[in-house]
């Protein structure tokens, strides 16, 4: 499949914003986040910049790829993880796996009670009722196989994002967003530093310029330029 090419400038709110994705090496639970950011951001950064960091590489440092191998599925998990819908642009809960991941992170009756208030929103022709129950937390766990840098691992979301959001800001001097994003235009800060305008950066990111697939781009940072009205979001 061709990799989609952003621009790295874009118009959001009438000014032109610009997006320098930043390549790392490949990150593990051995990296310091905080220390990866302040260091490979340094010879790029300004004063007044927003830095954007991946949610699933947060994870990653945090240990929250969980190898398949380790993972224990259990009744609840294979009776639960064929209701989830198949789309087409990715695996979330639909494998036994990752259900069992969303039921050890949220609790085996949240989960349930998620699952009952599913069946009532498919009848009533509602989507993502599942998920609204179950919470952020089941919501940004990826299966195994949907990340090529991670391929054996379900990665599971980020906690403390904000926290972790505050701690780069420190390092760094700059406002700062922890984000969940994909290729079909979902944007979500999951934790932000103080002074970052969540909503704005939501619009900045929706057509996801780190990429999807194996481009080791986990950190972009952000920078308002004078608008040009001839340009936009592709």
């Amino acid at each position: 499949m061709v990799k989609k090419v952003r621009p790295e400038v874009v118009v959001v709110g009438g000014r032109q914003w610009r997006r320098q994705c930043i390549r790392t090496h490949r990150l593990t639970a051995s990296d310091d986040l905080v220390n990866v950011v302040e260091e490979y951001t340094r010879p790029h950064r300004r004063p007044g910049d927003w830095i954007v960091v991946s949610s699933k590489v947060v994870s990653v440092c945090q240990g929250r790829a969980i190898p398949e191998s380790q993972i224990r599925v259990g009744l609840l998990a294979r009776l639960l993880w064929r209701g989830v819908r198949k789309v087409s642009y990715g695996i979330g809960l639909r494998s036994p796996t990752s259900m069992q991941c969303a039921i050890n992170e949220c609790g085996a009756w949240r989960i349930l009670l998620a699952a009952a208030v599913g069946v009532v929103g498919k009848l009533l022709g509602r989507r993502g009722d599942f998920y609204r129950v179950a919470g952020m937390q089941a919501a940004t766990i990826d299966a195994a196989h949907t990340s090529p840098l991670q391929p054996d691992c379900v990665i599971l979301g980020p906690k403390a994002p904000a926290q972790v959001a505050e701690a780069i800001r420190a390092a760094t001097g700059c406002e700062t967003a922890i984000m969940d994003i994909n290729d079909i235009g979902g944007s979500w800060a999951l934790g932000v530093s103080a002074g970052m305008d969540r909503a704005l950066i939501e619009a900045i990111m929706r057509d996801n310029p780190y990429g999807q697939k194996d481009e080791q781009t986990p950190i972009a940072l952000v920078r308002p330029e004078e608008a040009n009205p001839h340009e936009s979001v592709g």
